[in-house]
């Protein structure tokens, strides 16, 4: 049992996750862009530089959202032009998801912002014990 809150390893990765959230709105501000919308635009464009146009739920599996405040989020980029949605040809019910010109000069933009901000906060540690040890906590069955 720790014996004062600096021993607790949820709460110190309580405060750095704060930290780092307020190093990332910080760094998407100036492209007035929140951290989710970065995070819907930036997968998106991914996933449509890949030849995929998913649907709604496809990118919420993709960036690990709940689909419903995806939605919102979507209707927020749709507002601000970065985004759009077709009809799917094969099923006319489907909406499928596409970064538009804007947002595809925004999100590699954005990326760099998030890619800068990622390297300063993670500065003390070697990148690869970083990353090794994010992925066994967020995919410890793997």
């Amino acid at each position: 049992m720790p014996h004062s809150p600096g021993e607790s390893p949820g709460f110190l990765l309580w405060h750095a996750t704060l930290r780092w959230q307020r190093d990332i709105a910080t760094a998407l501000a100036p492209l007035d862009l929140t951290h989710v919308q970065f995070v819907l635009l930036a997968c998106t464009w991914w996933l449509n530089t890949q030849g995929e146009h998913p649907n709604q739920q496809a990118l919420a599996r993709q960036a690990g959202t709940d689909v419903k405040m995806t939605s919102q989020v979507l209707r927020a980029l749709e507002r601000k032009g970065l985004m759009g949605r077709e009809t799917d040809p094969a099923d006319t019910r489907a909406k499928r998801l596409r970064v538009t010109d804007a947002g595809a000069q925004l999100a590699p933009r954005a990326i760099a912002a998030v890619e800068s901000a990622d390297a300063s906060f993670f500065r003390p540690v070697p990148l690869d014990e970083a990353l090794s040890l994010l992925a066994r906590l967020a995919h410890p069955e793997s």
